[in-house]
């Protein structure tokens, strides 16, 4: 029986190792973190179940345990979870020795390669452009579900599929995938190859990991160059100056209108007279979108790129658009009170997107921002808080360096109040006094210092604005 190592009790490790256990492998599953740690971060009794479960499946799991190479019994498949790096030295080392080491979403590509996958990647905008082409391919009737880092981990999908599972009587596998790709899992998949792959934007993020703004251009750029047909954001910056010379054969795209397109202007997506507009066709109205911001006018554009690029025809195209609700933790409405609009931007983990965020809602507004602080570029960011923020409210570990910030600036209106709690009430009273329109959660932060995730920071938000109401 062949011997897999699976690193990290998420999500995605818990699918790749059910998936390879059906397969029938010999299965170890271990996290370096302690079951304190992971009973933290997931709940108590969920770390119990999952021992449990995957226990009686026949797989092994060490928690508090770092994979070690034993020569006498080495493995000869590794799976790594998104949130180890590649680079640690176990992983180096296995790779010297031959071993197979691939990323989770590896995994499933080779399980799910006969379906056709729409792979997105980018600085941000990925989620929300994820979102809409599956919402889009769905109206269209194909079974295409999301997956990656929206909806299910990729091994769910496959496992759920039914994959090359002999026993498996109630095989479902998808007509498209949609995945959401990070830096990590192009990282770590080596044959990962969309049939349509997007590139959203391209900004300095991840550098603690990827080290170089070079190096992170280069893993995301492995993604498009494995891609059949390859679709880009021609108004970003960056994307914009590598252009055709890199990219002759990409579909680019322009909120600007046609004479803005890069490329063959016949084979671009741009909007003109408020409709996005292909080969002189008008697909879909944009404000048919109910999602505010230029930047949202660019996701738009590429999943509609995307969607008449697989064949899809625009009344499915116009009636998905119609009716799609929108991103959770992004820019996401939650309630208003006393004529103050509440929104969760929790999603905004770096400086760019956090001044997109503020960009796109109206002024004067109460900013709460801080968390675990990311390298970055805030000048934009800074600037468009003195623009727009009538007072700024800081938490978590960053909220002292991002007051110094502020002050240097010449930026006075902030204030300290550590955490979300403190936050929301103090927002609501700010915003009043201010006479401001909206309370913006953006944090331009990981979560990671107070909170399991993006998603743990703005659960806990949407909660404590739905006091103010009680």
């Amino acid at each position: 029986m062949p011997n897999a190592q699976i690193i990290g009790l998420g999500r995605s490790g818990i699918a790749a190792a059910r998936l390879l256990q059906q397969q029938g492998w010999q299965v170890t599953l271990s996290d370096s973190a302690s079951a304190e740690s992971i009973a933290a971060r997931n709940g108590s009794e969920s770390l119990q179940q999952q021992q449990q479960s995957l226990a009686a499946e026949g797989i092994t799991v060490k928690l508090g345990c770092s994979l070690t190479l034993d020569d006498a019994d080495l493995p000869q498949l590794i799976v790594v979870s998104p949130g180890v790096p590649w680079d640690i030295p176990v992983l180096v080392a296995a790779r010297s020795k031959g071993i197979d080491t691939i990323g989770e979403l590896e995994l499933a590509w080779r399980h799910l390669q006969s379906c056709p996958w729409v792979g997105i990647t980018g600085t941000n905008g990925k989620t929300t452009t994820t979102a809409l082409i599956a919402a889009i391919f769905q109206s269209a009737g194909f079974h295409a579900p999301a997956c990656g880092n929206i909806g299910n981990a990729a091994c769910e999908l496959a496992l759920e599929s039914g994959a090359r599972s002999e026993e498996s009587s109630s095989q479902n596998p998808p007509d498209w995938v949609i995945a959401e790709i990070s830096s990590y899992q192009i990282e770590s998949s080596h044959d990962l190859a969309p049939r349509i792959g997007v590139w959203t934007t391209f900004t300095p993020d991840h550098l603690s990991r990827h080290k170089t703004l070079e190096n992170y251009y280069n893993i995301k750029a492995q993604l498009l160059r494995r891609s059949q047909l390859q679709i880009f954001n021609g108004d970003d910056p960056y994307l914009h100056k590598m252009g055709v010379k890199h990219w002759p054969d990409a579909y680019w795209t322009s909120v600007k209108g046609r004479d803005s397109l890069l490329g063959d202007p016949n084979r671009g997506f741009y909007i003109q007279e408020g409709w996005v507009v292909s080969q002189n066709e008008p697909i879909v109205k944009v404000e048919s979108l109910r999602m505010v911001g230029e930047h949202n006018q660019q996701n738009l554009l590429m999943a509609v790129a995307a969607a008449r690029l697989a064949g899809i025809e625009k009344e499915a195209i116009q009636e998905a658009i119609a009716n799609f609700p929108g991103v959770p933790h992004r820019l996401e409405h939650i309630i208003t009170w006393q004529g103050i609009d509440f929104i969760n931007d929790s999603k905004a983990t770096n400086y760019d997107a956090a001044q997109v965020g503020l960009s796109s809602v109206a002024s004067p507004a109460i900013l709460i921002a801080g968390g675990e602080a990311k390298a970055g570029d805030d000048t934009g960011w800074i600037e468009t808080i003195h623009a727009k923020a009538a007072a700024v409210l800081l938490i978590g570990d960053a909220a002292s360096a991002f007051a110094e910030r502020l002050k240097q600036s010449g930026y006075e209106r902030y204030e300290i109040v550590e955490t979300m709690a403190k936050a929301v009430p103090r927002a609501a009273q700010l915003a009043q006094d201010h006479n401001a329109h909206v309370v913006l959660l953006s944090p331009a932060c990981a979560s990671f210092d107070q909170y399991q995730s993006f998603e743990h920071r703005g659960d806990d938000f949407r909660q404590l604005c739905q006091r103010l109401l009680d």
